[in-house]
């Protein structure tokens, strides 16, 4: 065996020394040599650098007269294989780099690492790996996974038992999923989302299964129907107002302040567009005009018309954009109090929040200021009421997790305000019951929502008697969706590590062996 240096690669070059071969068609030892032959094989880096071997191997004739190869190569145990140019360690570790990192950032590692490759190279290694065996799985997770948002998805399967995924679907149908499952008729637990596809592809491919509805998906679709119930109530979380007197010992009277204009004093250009909107709307809505008519009279899509025509007033539409938070309204309370105090520059005022953390503009307090003058002394601003998504996460975290400041401001909100105190104890009663996986009290609890003040909650309700037997199984077995959720977080990696520009079957094989 020969060792040298040819530039930044070290050669080695050697010959085999066995006796005999085994014939790869029929298995017959032969030890009757035909001739040599030279082949190179690259393995694993020496000290960083590229390792080459240089082979000298024996051809074989065959013996056995019904064989069909009359010479064979010999291998060497380890080392080589069939028209392999690489070894198998360098192999292994190359399609580890493959499963990792794929193209381009594989073949930059693997120049680092002293075994240069192409990207091509590394990805046909990657296609060309046969799927992980599924097994027998038992308990399966199905939730869908985008390849472009809005636009394709697929499915992955996961085996609830190992947390590895065995399967990725290109598409969401039902049909999809029902095809999979009846080439896998053992699985006997399904957990899904709240999706009907999956509902309906699980009934028709595996009829047999319990249908479990992941607690995480029903928990996030009660939050949103709390979070519509605490904006129908958004007045609800003001707190209400208090006379204040001046020095000489007169109520202050409240400044009016447009509610229209933006922090500049200019009238918000879609309060206005809206409200122009909503009058149009409803004037062709009182001649008869059907929705379609509407919506083709003003250039609308039929979802936009729908929802200007159902609105009871104007106001309903513009609530989440007269609602909206402001930089100045931490800092409104602060204003005020200096204006009472005599300071009505607002050079000096917008000096002094700033010092606090205000980021805006000196144009935001001269507008906010412009209602004022003309007041010798004005109403204290308020304190901003707490947004309805904070509103709704108050209610849903537990009492004693909560802070003594937001516990106080909650227990305010939901005693001025009858219908919220409602939705809250059913909020609370339903996470006893998926907490205490209290499954037999689901209709008691729909019943109760059903009859409830919020409108929002008993939609929910009545949602949950359409998927009725998987939700209360889900709120029953300890089976969850959380895995799946890994997963599908998993899959967005890998996605992004590719710039999104892989084909399916590349990301199906990276995913199946990821680790």
């Amino acid at each position: 065996m020969d060792v040298e240096e040819r530039g930044d690669t070290v050669r080695i070059a050697a010959r085999t020394s066995a006796a005999e071969g085994s014939c790869p068609e029929c298995g017959l030892s032969s030890a009757q040599v035909h001739s040599r032959y030279r082949r190179t094989l690259r393995d694993l880096a020496a000290c960083g650098r590229p390792l080459m071997i240089e082979l000298e191997v024996r051809r074989f004739f065959c013996g056995e007269p019904g064989c069909e190869r009359e010479i064979f190569a010999e291998q060497v145990d380890g080392l080589t294989q069939r028209h392999a140019r690489r070894t198998g360690a360098l192999r292994d570790l190359l399609t580890s780099v493959a499963i990792a990192l794929a193209g381009r950032a594989g073949a930059r590692m693997a120049a680092m690492i002293g075994v240069p490759v192409s990207r091509s190279t590394l990805l046909r290694m990657l296609r060309a790996l046969p799927d992980p065996e599924v097994g027998q799985v038992t308990v399966l997770g199905v939730d869908d996974w985008a390849r472009r948002r809005g636009n394709s998805y697929g499915t992955v399967l996961v085996n609830m038992d190992t947390h590895r995924p065995v399967d990725l679907l290109d598409g969401r149908t039902a049909g999809d999923l029902a095809a999979w499952l009846k080439d896998h008729p053992w699985v006997q637990v399904i957990c899904r989302d709240r999706a009907g596809s999956y509902a309906d592809g699980a009934r028709e491919g595996a009829p047999a299964a319990i249908q479990v509805a992941d607690r995480f998906h029903l928990w996030q679709n009660l939050a949103q129907a709390l979070e519509k119930t605490v904006r129908a109530h958004r007045s609800c979380l003001h707190e209400p107002d208090t006379a204040v007197e001046d020095e000489t010992g007169g109520e202050v009277e409240p400044v009016q302040r447009p509610q229209t204009l933006d922090s500049y004093g200019n009238e918000r250009p879609m309060v206005a567009r809206t409200q122009d909107l909503y009058a149009r709307v409803q004037a062709l809505r009182n001649t008869g005009a059907s929705l379609n008519a509407i919506s083709r009279e003003l250039g609308l899509a039929f979802r936009t018309a729908r929802k200007y025509a159902s609105a009871s007033s104007v106001e309903e539409l513009l609530a989440p954009t007269l609602g909206r938070a402001s930089q100045l309204d931490e800092f409104k309370p602060h204003l005020t109090r200096r204006w009472n105090q005599g300071c009505t520059n607002a050079v000096q005022l917008h000096a002094e929040i700033k010092a606090q953390g205000f980021t805006g503009s000196r144009r935001a307090v001269q507008g906010w200021l412009k209602p004022l003058r003309g007041h010798q002394h004005v109403r204290q601003e308020p304190c901003p009421p707490p947004k309805p998504r904070r509103v709704t996460r108050w209610i849903m975290t537990h009492p004693d997790r909560l802070h003594p400041d937001d516990k106080a401001r909650l227990e305010q909100i939901l005693a001025r305000c009858r219908e919220l105190a409602d939705a809250a104890a059913h909020v609370r009663g339903f996470a006893t019951m998926m907490t205490n996986r209290d499954g037999h009290l689901l209709d008691d609890w729909i019943t109760a929502a059903e009859a409830g003040e919020s409108p929002q909650l008993a939609a929910f309700a009545t949602g949950l008697r359409r998927d009725h037997a998987a939700v209360q199984a889900g709120l029953t077995l300890p089976h969850s969706s959380g895995a799946v959720e890994g997963i599908v977080n998993k899959i967005r990696f890998l996605k992004r590590q590719m710039f999104g520009r892989a084909n399916f079957d590349l990301l199906r094989a990276r995913v199946l062996h990821y680790s």
